[in-house]
């Protein structure tokens, strides 16, 4: 799931709100581009990553599930190794401060962008339905404390609870979310996929829900165009779980995916973690 999530958001990353000429000339899956306006070295994960990281340790530790637990994680996550990708104003105040309660503090707190969606695949690992939007619902509203922050976050767990627990064929994917989250989750997404979290959800459902390999759903992701990282962020992190998904992913792009401290030998490792603390939830 990590693994996956980590690759997405990097090979994203080089197409993240790039003119749609470069997006369909380069958007081949050879290897991680250079973005044409960022100076983000390819193959370098962004916050998407990292910030799930840090719901995945929280998970892992068995630390309380408080929004003051996961406000210090976010904090502690980022200082440990600080990187590009976050919002401005959101990046400007991770390197202001240095405990939990102050971004809580200074935080607003109530956007409806993307960002607590990007980071709540982990969460599907929890056994019910019930307290996996729980969770999703408590770390969306740390910085996301909107009605689409909250109810993208909910989309992103469930998705990726549904492909861990056999709930249903990947073509009822969409009716699931639907009984669940409100929004349209059965119409296929097209067009640009905007910074708003339900858009890039329901973006990366259509994606899955139209492709059966995870190389055939990171190409549609960033065809999309738009905040493709965290559209291919969230649609590899859920498919990667699904039985009917051909687990594809060219060897370049994981061989080739940053391996520093928090890198890829790091998000391999924290992914059997997880795995292990799901198989526990599972029985």
């Amino acid at each position: 799931m990590l693994l996956e999530l980590a690759i997405g958001d990097a090979y994203g990353a080089g197409f993240e709100f790039a003119p749609p000429d470069f997006v369909a000339e380069y958007n081949t899956l050879s290897g991680y581009r250079q973005h044409p306006r960022h100076r983000l070295q390819p193959g370098s994960y962004t916050d998407d990553t990292q910030m799930s990281l840090a719901i995945a340790e929280t998970l892992i530790s068995g630390d309380p599930w408080t929004p003051e637990v996961l406000a210090d994680r976010f904090v502690r996550t980022f200082k440990r190794d600080p990187r590009e990708g976050y919002a401005g104003r959101f990046y400007d105040l991770l390197m202001a401060i240095e405990t939990g309660a102050e971004l809580r503090e200074k935080l607003p707190g109530t956007s409806d962008k993307s960002g607590a969606a990007m980071r709540s695949a982990p969460v599907g690992i929890l056994p019910a339905v019930e307290g996996v939007i729980e969770a999703a619902r408590i770390q969306a509203a740390v910085t996301h404390n909107s009605t689409g922050g909250i109810d993208s976050a909910i989309a992103a767990a469930l998705m990726s609870h549904y492909f861990l627990y056999r709930l249903g064929k990947k073509a009822e994917l969409g009716e699931f979310l639907s009984a669940h989250v409100p929004g349209d989750w059965l119409t296929p997404w097209q067009g640009k996929a905007g910074t708003s979290g339900l858009e890039c959800v329901r973006a990366a459902r259509s994606a899955i829900g139209q492709n059966d390999s995870l190389s055939a759903i990171l190409k549609d992701c960033i065809a999309f165009t738009g905040d493709v990282d965290t559209v291919a962020a969230i649609a590899l992190a859920a498919a990667s779980s699904s039985e009917e998904v051909e687990p594809d992913l060219p060897e370049h792009l994981i061989v080739n995916l940053e391996n520093n401290t928090y890198g890829r030998s790091y998000l391999i490792d924290l992914d059997r973690q997880l795995m292990n603390c799901f198989h526990r939830f599972k029985g």
